[in-house]
């Protein structure tokens, strides 16, 4: 089959090499570059891990997975815990940045960044996928890992048989702050501080210096500010937002000063209450939905999402 997968995050790139071993798979991704919330950032001459700042492993299928990058040095394990939560379980991240682990994954694939997806069209073959520049690219089966939102606003001209409950499932949103440093910062070993991102009294959910975590030869710190705090200034302007957080964040910049600072927005950051199946499947119109929506918000729930979305796409050709 002609297997085109929407959207180049995790879950998008684990489909896709799962499925590029029997079918043609083309991968389309709106972004810069592949990755999603596996996203690390360069500013001069710092680099900034500022979506998923790392993952841990229970189940065998990403195991296998993590054993192989670390063999290549792909991934390496940062610590075991921050502060209080040093549980003896291994926190994982990419070695030059969580961004690395979606590039591997995407090493031999057909991915296309840069296209924006317009629309889906059922046809009697299969699909037509809209690009938003008028291009048409004709499918057998259509994987969908971007937020439902974003998937069900595509997948609307099919009025396909989608659950409400799940198309209108809410996210969570993270405002967060990059900045790089003229010195080393106040943040505690390993690099880490970790709060209850649903913490209305707590700024920040995540604090991380992305030099003690070794992927910045520069000081540089990400804060991820907590979810109630996001959605109280999510409409405030850039420089309010940048001001406000980096009067919040002094604590850890210590007596550093800050060379640079950026803000990014997160609109999907997770889901407020996961989808308790792995992935959806339209087996008639062979549409498969899936991302960290379907079974869970981690890392490696949108591992196993993309597993199961491959698993169900393989399903049609034995239908």
């Amino acid at each position: 089959m002609h297997v085109v997968v929407v959207g180049a995050g995790l879950a998008g790139l684990v489909a896709a090499r799962e499925l590029s071993n029997d079918h043609d798979v083309l991968v389309l991704d709106k972004g810069r570059s592949v990755g999603g919330r596996l996203a690390t950032r360069r500013i001069g001459g710092a680099r900034l891990d500022h979506g998923a700042q790392f993952f841990t492993v229970r189940g065998d299928a990403l195991r296998r997975q993590v054993d192989d990058w670390l063999e290549r040095d792909v991934a390496r394990v940062w610590c075991h815990g921050f502060a209080d939560t040093r549980d003896g379980y291994p926190r994982y991240c990419g070695s030059t940045g969580m961004n690395a682990l979606a590039k591997d994954l995407a090493t031999g694939l057909d991915c296309r960044t840069g296209q924006l997806v317009f629309t889906c069209r059922p046809t009697e073959a299969g699909w037509d996928v809209v690009i938003d520049d008028g291009t048409v690219i004709e499918t057998d089966a259509l994987v969908l890992t971007c937020p439902v939102p974003q998937s069900w606003s595509l997948l609307v001209q099919a009025e396909l048989d989608i659950p409400e409950p799940l198309f209108r499932r809410h996210y969570h949103r993270t405002i967060g702050l990059l900045t790089v440093l003229d010195a080393p910062s106040a943040v505690p070993e390993p690099g880490g501080v970790q709060f209850d991102p649903a913490d209305a009294d707590q700024p920040f959910g995540f604090v991380a210096d992305n030099a003690m975590k070794g992927i910045s030869e520069v000081p540089a710190i990400t804060f991820h500010a907590t979810q109630p705090w996001s959605l109280d200034h999510w409409d405030d302007d850039t420089d309010t937002l940048r001001d406000l957080l980096l009067d919040r964040a002094q604590p850890w910049t210590g007596p550093a000063g800050v060379v640079e600072a950026q803000v990014k927005k997160w609109r999907f950051a997770g889901p407020v209450m996961p989808w308790p199946e792995p992935c959806w499947v339209d087996d008639e119109h062979r549409v498969v939905l899936a991302g960290d929506l379907f079974a869970g918000p981690k890392v490696e729930g949108a591992y196993h999402s993309g597993l199961a979305a491959a698993a169900a796409v393989a399903g049609f050709t034995d239908a």
